[in-house]
């Protein structure tokens, strides 16, 4: 007999989703949440909540955040973020690599998927601050990037978790799948180890949906690389391909960019993993309008190459490669104003200086005088006739410098100045598992495991080498939704449904 009908691995968004979905099939559901109740919420508690959702104007708008006041409207272009620049985006950033039929299961189903997760009482509110500058008294949107969940990621976990609650679902904490129950019939459940016990939870149909494996030093290094394993990891210590290895172990297809991940520019101190006290305000996304230097005392990226949201997931990367494994990023008082606020926490290496040269004997490992020659030789590359315009990509660039600094190029010559130092930070792995368009499990043959499916970060196929921002939570509710509705309708049917490959 079994101990539920669909039994759900993880606890962050995409499998607080996979549940509420499967309930509504009817399906009796647990959630295993291999965290303590005080760390709950996989990655998604980590992240400032940011979902990127298609919408077509003012009235869809509306549909989403409905609490708008009448001069947040009035003083707000919220543009459009139409489903043919969703899938420019994804296209683009990924180098045409993602998986077709993924994108457009995300692209055509966000703003349903976003109407219904506020069914189940998630609100959500305007990226005011981080996504739209005030310009002539106007907000403007930019970067296809406008909405967050209200208390960004923890709130997001609490009320997906207050949803569940609601519907009578277990969510047990602090207890760790540890191996599937296959059998050529297929998968019935999960062995679980819970307070140094381990016992046997038998269901219907099982749900993976906990995370990739960014946070095991050994897996980084075998699969991304060598030096990986001296990446800080942004969110959850939990997530080390608990739910990638078990469903390997049944046979199931490794797909996707497995030597890919979304890394970002991150404190040099904060610790190995992430701190739910400081949450994501150890990142540091405001480089568009400064210069970012190395050891060597010179630039390494284009800074300006497009909107934040295009560039940070890769730019971890580019930090990692640098001698020493960190940078600085350098700003002027002319955009001290434009830095998040994430640049204001207590937690955070920054150096300040009323020169140039006493700023560059402040920036620690740093050869001080090609710092210096650097910024001078950057400074004398900017088109300053250009008029600078944070909103948009506005084509005040270098000329003649490598690498150029191609939008938002600013002399650094106004003091007060100020640095902030950066490593590489890592927020998850873009390897995982191939499912079907019904978010079923494929095995290495190519065919759907009978009672096996998949959302969230452990899914393959959807990222190469870069991410717009705020998909991967739009990734893992859409997923995890099919995914429920498809466990528990196979579940409660006693058949399992079968889909061709995603």
């Amino acid at each position: 007999m079994n101990d539920c009908d669909v039994l759900v691995v993880g606890g962050g968004n995409a499998a607080l989703c996979a549940a509420l979905s499967a309930h509504e099939t009817g399906a009796s559901v647990m959630v295993l949440e291999r965290a303590p109740e005080a760390e709950r919420g996989g990655n998604t508690t980590f992240t400032a909540g940011a979902m990127r959702v298609v919408y077509n104007g003012l009235d869809d708008v509306l549909r989403i955040t409905p609490d708008l006041s009448k001069e947040e409207i009035e003083n707000t272009d919220f543009g459009t973020y139409t489903e043919d620049r969703f899938f420019d985006d994804m296209a683009t950033v990924t180098e045409y690599r993602a998986d077709p039929d993924m994108v457009e299961t995300l692209v055509r189903r966000s703003q349903d998927t976003m109407l219904w997760m506020r069914s189940k009482g998630v609100r959500f509110a305007p990226i005011y601050g981080r996504q739209a500058f005030k310009v002539d008294g106007r907000f403007r949107f930019w970067g296809g990037l406008t909405f967050e969940a209200w208390g960004g990621g923890p709130g997001l976990v609490e009320a997906l978790t207050k949803a569940c609650r609601e519907a009578g679902i277990r969510i047990l904490y602090g207890t760790r799948a540890i191996a599937l129950l296959a059998d050529d019939d297929g998968v019935h459940g999960a062995r679980v180890r819970s307070g140094g016990r381990t016992r046997e939870i038998r269901a219907g149909s099982v749900v993976l949906a906990a995370g990739g494996f960014q946070a095991n030093a050994e897996w980084r290094t075998r699969y991304l690389g060598p030096g990986w394993d001296l990446a800080k990891v942004r969110g959850t210590r939990f997530n080390t391909g608990d739910g990638i290895r078990m469903a390997l172990e049944v046979s199931a297809m490794p797909y996707g960019n497995w030597s890919g991940c979304h890394a970002v520019a991150w404190e040099q101190n904060a610790p190995e993993f992430g701190d739910l006290s400081v949450g994501d305000s150890f990142q540091k996304h405001s480089y568009p309008f400064g210069i970012v230097i190395n050891a060597e005392g010179r630039r390494f990226i284009d800074e300006g190459a497009d909107f934040r949201n295009y560039t940070y997931a890769k730019y971890g990367r580019e930090v990692l490669k640098q001698p020493g494994q960190f940078a600085w990023q350098v700003f002027d008082n002319k955009v001290a104003h434009l830095l998040r606020d994430e640049y204001r926490i207590r937690e955070v290496t920054k150096v300040e200086a009323n020169t140039l040269e006493e700023l560059a004997e402040k920036l620690d490992g740093v050869d001080a005088q090609a710092f210096l020659d650097n910024v001078h030789a950057y400074n004398a590359a900017v088109r300053q006739e250009v008029p600078f315009d944070p909103n948009r990509k506005d084509q005040r660039c270098t000329v003649g410098i490598t690498p150029p600094k191609s939008n938002w190029a600013n002399t650094i010559d106004e003091p007060p100045f100020q640095a902030f130092q950066v490593t590489c930070g890592i927020t998850f792995t873009f390897g995982g598992l191939r499912i079907t368009q019904d978010a079923q499990v494929v095995d290495t043959e190519g065919e759907p495991i009978p009672g096996l499916y998949a959302a969230g970060e452990l899914v393959g196929g959807l990222f190469y080498f870069n991410y717009p921002g705020g998909t991967g939570l739009m990734a893992g509710a859409v997923f995890g939704r099919i995914a429920g509705s498809s466990a528990g309708a196979s579940a409660t049917a006693g058949t399992t449904a079968q889909g061709g490959t995603a």
